[in-house]
């Protein structure tokens, strides 16, 4: 999708958050400053409603609101995290050599704490998918929040409150951000398409926030997509666009089952494109080829295409496609796991 999102585009406003209990709760820490534990279900609206608490509460959101995703921090490498624009300015050319990845990642979560807010009282920093955050992390959390509390306002995201220590629970105004209605994603296509100019009709709408099953930013993900690649969202067009997508995601389970050695389960993913949807084998590893893409990069990534080809050169004289591409995705879950960002 090469067009601007529509999740960013049209991104709701506070009081706009269709979830009335979340909305209230979110209002409340406007007028008294806390920390916040936002937690749900993916696709709940959990980090466009901290994005818009963050620019009605701010003068300045670009320099007063810091947003990390802790997944991704996470999954950096150590050069990685001290060459990133958003952290450099932390971190010197001794600590650069002589910190581990925790240290610098600790590093870099206390400096943005201590810097004073350009404008107003206090600043905010979110951290999102902080399931993802391990313990050692989550106890130098826990100090920054006690030594930095007067300047600046945590918010913690995750899908899986669980995972959170208790001592940082405890530290936070709990924010539930259950999956929306049926209802609630209906209304909220409505709006968006409406903003976006977009034609559809109502059972177009319909049909996408069933697609999406309680997941609003896969709702607003698909609706753009239909209206893209059909230049309207009616029952339709959503149907014929949005099979193609699950086709996608059936292609992106099958190499994440081969890597993770689940050959059986891979296999079987295949057997549903090929026979039952009835796929022809270069779709099927030209989709491979693209998942390949959004999950690897460098020798791994070089590896698997040079597989691919391989394979492309095999069907061209097969008897057998689903003999070739079994014995691909046999050989993914060969290949040696990758280093992060690999």
């Amino acid at each position: 999708m090469d067009a601007p999102l529509w999740t960013e585009t049209y991104a709701p406003d506070l009081d706009e958050i269709p979830q009335p209990q979340a909305r209230e709760h979110l209002q409340g820490a406007i007028e008294e400053p806390m920390n916040l534990f936002v937690h749900g279900p993916k696709g709940a609206g959990k980090t466009a409603a901290v994005r818009a608490f963050a620019r009605e509460v701010h003068d300045n959101p670009d320099a007063d609101f810091t947003e990390l995703n802790v997944a991704d921090v996470f999954d950096l490498t150590k050069k990685e995290v001290a060459n990133d624009p958003r952290f450099s300015s932390f971190i010197d050319s001794k600590r650069r050599r002589e910190s581990s990845k925790a240290d610098l990642i600790n590093h870099v979560l206390k400096e943005s704490a201590s810097y004073s807010p350009v404008s107003g009282s206090y600043k905010t920093i979110l951290l999102d998918n902080a399931e993802a955050m391990r313990e050692d992390f989550q106890q130098a959390l826990r100090r920054v929040m006690e030594q930095y509390y007067e300047a600046t306002q945590f918010v913690i995201a995750t899908r899986q409150p669980s995972a959170l220590i208790p001592p940082i629970r405890s530290r936070c105004f709990p924010v539930v951000m259950r999956a929306p209605t049926h209802e609630e994603t209906v209304s909220v296509l409505e709006g968006v398409a409406t903003a976006a100019g977009a034609d559809y009709d109502d059972d177009g709408l319909e049909y996408v926030a069933g697609y999406a099953d309680g997941d609003l930013r896969t709702a607003i993900l698909a609706a753009q997509t239909t209206y893209e690649a059909e230049g309207a969202v009616t029952m339709d067009t959503a149907y014929e666009t949005l099979n193609d997508l699950e086709a996608d995601d059936q292609v992106e389970s099958m190499v994440v089952a081969a890597e993770e050695g689940r050959f059986t389960d891979a296999r079987s993913t295949l057997d549903d494109l090929l026979v039952d949807e009835g796929y022809g084998a270069e779709d099927v590893l030209d989709d491979l080829l693209a998942v390949a893409r959004s999950r690897h990069s460098g020798d791994r990534l070089a590896e698997i295409h040079r597989l691919a080809g391989e394979t492309d050169m095999a069907l061209t004289e097969a008897a057998n496609e689903r003999i070739h591409l079994s014995q691909l995705l046999a050989e993914l879950g060969d290949l040696q796991p990758s280093e992060p960002g690999q």
